[in-house]
């Protein structure tokens, strides 16, 4: 997505409080339900794509989760996250990268993003995106993003909508689909955004084509 993405990303979260942004968040319910949902042990090696300064690493580690990433293309933004958790922000790994350009060098047994995937707009970018998650998920994954009842930008952006059926496609080579939820994402601003979440199993021994 490039260096003007990451501009864009960077100038965001220096000049603006979580008050000032929609996507803020002081409980990551649907997030935590669904991770909870795959009865994980404490030692699960769980990603967040395009944290960002996103509480639910504090859940996370209240609940007791000791290996934690944090993904971001915004240095700045993970700089928040990691003055506000103060000393805990040392038991988290903390990773600046486009998700596109991101290359783990571990496996994950949960792969969660609320909000990063439906930014990606081409082909190319979605390919890049689920080339990672192939190689990199042994476990779950589980997607949030806007639903074909939900807003077409986000943050000046242009945004990709997903149905169930759409997003289901996409992943299907290598995923299979738990469930989904729709829920109405109360703004700061006190409007409403329509996100489809979804979980998936990493399908290993039968991919389908």
């Amino acid at each position: 997505m490039g260096r003007q993405n990451k501009n864009h990303w960077e100038t965001v979260y220096e000049t603006k409080n979580p008050d000032q942004v929609s996507w803020t968040q002081e409980m990551p319910k649907t997030s935590l339900d669904f991770i909870h949902s795959f009865d994980l042990t404490k030692t699960a090696k769980i990603i967040d794509i395009g944290g960002g300064d996103s509480k639910l690493v504090d859940y996370l580690l209240d609940e007791g989760f000791e290996n934690i990433t944090v993904l971001d293309i915004s240095a700045k933004a993970l700089e928040k996250s990691q003055k506000r958790l103060g000393n805990r922000a040392t038991k988290v790994n903390w990773v600046v990268s486009d998700v596109t350009e991101f290359e783990p060098k571990t496996t994950f047994d949960v792969w969660h993003d609320r909000a990063t995937f439906h930014f990606l707009t081409t082909t190319e970018q979605v390919e890049k995106y689920m080339t990672t998650a192939r190689n990199s998920v042994t476990g779950y994954l589980t997607i949030g993003t806007f639903s074909e009842n939900g807003p077409t930008k986000c943050s000046g952006l242009e945004i990709k909508r997903y149905s169930e059926e759409n997003l289901t496609a996409e992943l299907k080579k290598g995923f299979e689909k738990i469930r989904c939820v729709t829920q109405d994402h109360l703004t700061p601003f006190d409007t409403v955004q329509n996100f489809l979440f979804c979980s998936f199993r990493r399908q290993n021994n039968r991919t389908k084509k």
